[in-house]
């Protein structure tokens, strides 16, 4: 199960159990604050678009959003240990993970989905110093599928008045909000994650909805640190301390 180039990232959330490449991709805060942003119901049938390890649907499932989890991943290495951390967690009967490219997704899964979640790449290619490993440069920056190939996804998948939640950039909001609309993703809830206090947002959570009506609310910002340290705050410590958020 496990390789000589992998490790066993153990999560005090309900003892979840994340396979990652000692040198590759490896999940961080994103995902976790993503999902507990994310408002879906216990019955839903949900697509995660580039799972990476995984990490999405597991903690999902374990808040107990989400009856249902496709994981689609195009990285063939990445979505093979994402399936195995599914079968080492037990999961395999509510998780499954397809090696495949969003940008051509089969026509029978269209409109067929209740919600849709993504931590896609951030950065446009020419952005930044990308990374020399194909994991890291795939999970950060946009080498197979920009931000507009991700939300046509989610609005080819979502079902009428299906939910859309994102973790992205905030020097990208208007190009998000725009691009969302024009798929008719309507941006309904948003809430900006700061590192401290008094500082400025560079992170955001929004949801959208499949043919919805305008009407967006603005949740209080979150922020992960407190002080000048690496300590996180209370919100941050409660996720990974309480089993279900």
């Amino acid at each position: 199960m496990l390789l000589s180039e992998e490790t066993i990232t153990k999560l005090h959330m309900g003892g979840l159990q994340v396979l990652q490449a000692r040198q590759g991709y490896r999940f961080s805060l994103d995902p976790i604050l993503l999902c507990y942003f994310a408002e879906i119901s216990a019955q839903a049938r949900v697509a995660d678009l580039g799972t990476g390890s995984g990490i999405i649907p597991l903690l999902l499932h374990q808040q107990g959003k989400g009856r249902e989890f496709l994981g689609i991943e195009r990285h063939p290495k990445m979505a093979g240990r994402a399936h195995r951390t599914v079968t080492l967690n037990g999961l395999q009967e509510r998780i499954k993970i397809v090696q495949g490219d969003i940008c051509c997704l089969p026509s029978e899964w269209q409109a067929s989905f209740d919600a849709v979640i993504s931590n896609p790449p951030y950065r446009k290619q020419n952005s930044g110093r990308v990374a020399m490993d194909e994991e890291r440069a795939a999970s950060r920056h946009e080498m197979a599928g920009g931000l507009c190939d991700f939300l046509q996804a989610a609005s080819f998948l979502l079902k009428k008045g299906g939910g859309f939640t994102l973790v992205y950039l905030v020097e990208r909001l208007a190009e998000l909000v725009a691009e969302m609309r024009r798929l008719q993703l309507e941006p309904k809830r948003l809430r900006l994650v700061h590192p401290r206090a008094g500082e400025p947002a560079n992170l955001l959570l929004i949801e959208g909805r499949k043919l919805g009506k305008p009407g967006l609310k603005v949740a209080p910002p979150l922020y992960v640190y407190q002080g000048p340290g690496r300590d996180y705050t209370a919100e941050v410590v409660g996720l990974y301390e309480s089993r279900k958020a």
